[in-house]
C-alpha cells in the first residue's frame, strides 16, 4: 500500500498551479512591453522590425534550454545594437554592412560567451567599475538619441559617424514635420507617465496601438508622416551566411567586444534579479545561456542579442516564477512575425523613435552621475571621458578605452598607497593608524607600519622608499609590518620587503611580519624566501605579541 501524501505534497498542485498562472501572466506582460522594444530596436539596428521579433524569440529558446537563471529574458538589446552597427559600418567598404555580417557576428558572440562561461570567467565582468560603465551608458544613449532624430522630425537622416548625423540633422532643420514630431513627443510621453504611474501597464504598445489608429483614422501618410510599411510574413531564412575566412578574421575583435558588454550586462541582470527562492546567481552558467542564445539567433538569420534589465525586472514584477514566462512571450511574438506582418503597416515611424528616446533616457544613470560628481572628482572625469570616448570614437574603440580608463584607475588608486606608521591605543593592545582628536601611544624602538593595498610591481618601490625613510628617522630596534590590509604580495614587491628586511638588519634591528591573514600572501612569503630570510619565528599573529617577544624590555609611552 503508498505511503499516504504529506500535507506539502497535498499543497503541491494549487501551488505549481498558482505559480504556472502567474507565469502566464507575466509572459502576458513581457509580450506587451518587448513587441514594440524589439521593433525599435531592429530598427535601430537597420533591420525590418520581424527580425527583432525572430532575435527574441531565438534568444529566449537558447536561454531557456541552456541558462541557469529563471527571471533573465534575452533579446535584440539597444546597448549593443549601436555598438556591432557601428562596427560593422567601419568595417565594411563604402559604409554598407556586407550581407549575413550580422549574423555570422551574433555566432561569433555565442561562441565566445559560451567559451567564457566554460573557463568560468564571470570575473572578466568585472573589469569596468561604475563611473566607466555609466559614462558608457551615457555614450550609448547619445548614439540611440541622434540616430532617432531624423525619424522624430520626419526628416532624412544620414552618417554613420556622429559628426556626420548632426551635419544631416542640421541640412534637414527646415523640412521637420510637425505631424510626426507630435507623434513621436505624445509617444514618449505616454511611455514616461505610464513608467513613472504604472509601471505594469504596456505604454509602449499603448502610445503604438494609439499612433497607429491615428494614422489609419486621419490618414497621415498623405501629410508626410513615414510608416513601416506592409511587412514579410512567414519564417526566417535559416542559410548560412557566404563569407570567407578573412571576413571572419576581421570580426573577431569586434565579438569579443560585443561579447564583453555582454557578459557585463548579464552579470548585472542575474546579480539583480535573483532566483524566487533565494538562489545564488550562476554567472558563468547564466554566459552559456547567453551563448546559446546569440548562437540561435546566428541560426535564424539574425544580429547579436543580450540580456535585458528591463524586460527582467517586467518579469520579477509581474509575479513570474520560471522561464514559462520568457517562453509565452517567445510564442506570441513568433504568432505575430510568422502571421502578423500586415498588421505592423500602418505604426508610425516617429513612434518608435519615441519609444527609442524613452530608453536612451532611461539608460542614463542621473542619479549615480550626480553622486560621482559630488564626491569623486578623478571619477566624474572618468564618467566624463568615457562617454566622449564612445559618442566620438568608433564605439568598439570607445570600449576599449573605457576598460583601458577603468584598469588605469585601478592601477592609479593601488599606486597611491604609502606606509602608515601605527600607534598603539591606550589601555589596549591594538595597533591603529592615527586618527584626529585621538591620542596613539608609540613604543620606544619599535617602529609599526601597514600598508593598506595588495604589495605589487606598481607601488613595490613607493613601499620600499617610504619604508627606508622611516627606518632612517627613526633607527627602530624593532620593525613590524602589519600585513592585515595586504591580500596579496608578487615577486617584485617581495624583493622590496627582503631589501627592508636586509637594511634593517644593517641598522642592528629585527624585522618581523604580523597578521599575515591572507592565505595568498602567506603563500608568497614563503614562495619568494622572505620567511625563510627573516625566520619563520619573526611572523606572528597580532602586532602586540610581536613586539612582546622582540620589543625593547622596557617600553617607554609617549602620547
Amino acid at each position: 500500500m503508498p505511503p499516504a501524501p504529506t500535507p506539502d505534497e497535498n499543497a503541491s498542485a494549487p501551488g505549481r498551479a498558482s505559480a504556472f498562472s502567474r507565469d502566464l501572466l507575466a509572459g502576458l506582460t513581457l509580450a506587451a512591453i518587448t513587441i514594440p522594444e524589439q521593433m525599435a530596436t531592429a530598427r535601430l539596428g537597420g533591420f525590418e522590425p520581424q527580425v527583432g521579433f525572430y532575435a527574441f524569440v531565438a534568444a529566449t529558446l537558447g536561454f531557456v534550454v541552456f541558462g541557469a537563471s529563471r527571471l533573465l529574458t534575452a533579446g535584440a538589446d539597444s546597448t549593443i545594437t549601436p555598438i556591432f552597427v557601428s562596427g560593422l559600418a567601419a568595417l565594411a567598404a563604402g559604409g554598407v554592412m556586407p550581407a549575413g555580417s550580422a549574423t555570422l557576428l551574433a555566432l561569433l558572440v555565442g561562441l565566445s560567451l559560451v567559451v567564457a562561461g566554460l573557463l568560468r570567467l564571470g570575473w572578466i565582468a568585472d573589469l569596468l567599475s561604475v563611473p566607466v560603465l555609466t559614462g558608457f551608458l551615457a555614450g550609448i544613449a547619445v548614439h540611440i538619441a541622434v540616430s532617432q532624430l531624423p525619424g522624430l522630425l520626419g526628416i532624412p537622416g544620414g552618417g554613420h559617424h556622429i559628426a556626420e548625423q548632426f551635419a544631416a540633422l542640421w541640412r534637414g532643420l527646415g523640412g521637420i514635420n510637425p505631424i510626426s514630431l507630435a507623434i513621436g513627443v505624445a509617444t514618449f510621453a505616454i511611455v514616461d507617465l505610464c513608467e513613472r504611474l504604472a509601471p505594469r501597464v504596456p505604454g509602449a504598445l499603448l502610445a503604438l496601438a494609439g499612433a497607429t489608429a491615428a494614422v489609419v483614422l486621419f490618414r497621415l501618410e498623405t501629410h508626410g508622416v513615414a510608416v513601416l510599411g506592409a511587412l514579410p510574413a512567414g519564417w526566417p531564412s535559416l542559410a548560412p551566411p557566404e563569407l570567407d575566412w578573412a571576413d571572419i578574421r576581421s570580426l573577431v575583435p569586434l565579438a569579443l567586444v560585443i561579447a564583453l558588454v555582454v557578459m557585463m550586462q548579464t552579470a548585472t541582470v542575474s546579480r539583480s534579479f535573483r532566483d524566487p527562492d533565494g538562489a545564488e546567481p550562476k554567472v558563468d552558467r547564466d554566459f552559456i545561456g547567453l551563448g546559446a542564445a546569440n548562437l540561435f539567433a546566428g541560426l535564424a538569420s539574425t544580429f547579436p542579442v543580450n540580456a535585458s534589465p528591463p524586460r527582467t525586472a517586467v518579469v520579477a514584477e509581474s509575479g513570474g516564477r520560471s522561464q514559462l514566462a520568457a517562453a509565452t512571450a517567445a510564442l506570441i511574438v513568433l504568432a505575430l512575425a510568422v502571421a502578423g506582418g500586415s498588421l505592423l503597416a500602418q505604426v508610425p515611424v516617429a513612434a518608435l523613435a519615441g519609444v527609442l528616446l524613452f530608453v536612451a533616457q532611461r539608460i542614463v544613470r542621473v542619479e549615480v552621475i550626480r553622486r560621482i560628481a559630488g564626491q569623486s572628482r578623478s571619477e566624474f572625469a572618468l564618467v566624463v571621458l568615457t562617454a566622449i570616448a564612445i559618442v566620438w570614437l568608433p564605439v568598439e574603440t570607445g570600449v576599449a578605452v573605457g576598460i583601458g580608463l577603468s584598469l588605469l584607475h585601478g592601477v592609479w588608486m593601488t599606486t597611491r598607497s604609502e606606509p602608515i606608521e601605527q600607534l598603539r591605543i591606550p589601555g589596549t593592545t591594538i595597533w591603529w593608524p592615527p586618527e584626529p582628536g585621538h591620542q596613539g601611544e608609540q613604543v620606544d624602538g619599535v617602529l609599526v607600519i601597514a600598508f593598506p593595498a595588495p604589495l605589487l610591481f606598481a607601488n613595490a618601490e613607493i613601499f620600499r622608499r617610504g619604508v627606508l625613510a622611516l627606518l632612517a628617522e627613526r633607527r627602530p630596534t624593532l620593525l613590524v609590518l602589519d600585513a592585515g590590509g595586504i591580500p596579496a604580495i608578487d615577486y617584485t614587491a617581495a624583493q622590496g620587503l627582503l631589501a627592508v628586511a636586509a637594511a634593517c638588519r644593517t641598522q642592528g634591528g629585527t624585522f618581523a611580519i604580523a597578521r599575515a591573514e591572507s592565505v595568498r600572501a602567506l603563500q608568497a612569503l614563503l614562495d619568494f624566501g622572505v620567511t625563510a630570510e627573516i625566520g619563520a619565528e619573526h611572523v606572528f599573529h597580532s602586532v602586540e605579541e610581536a613586539v612582546r617577544a622582540l620589543g625593547p624590555m622596557r617600553a617607554a609611552s609617549v602620547s
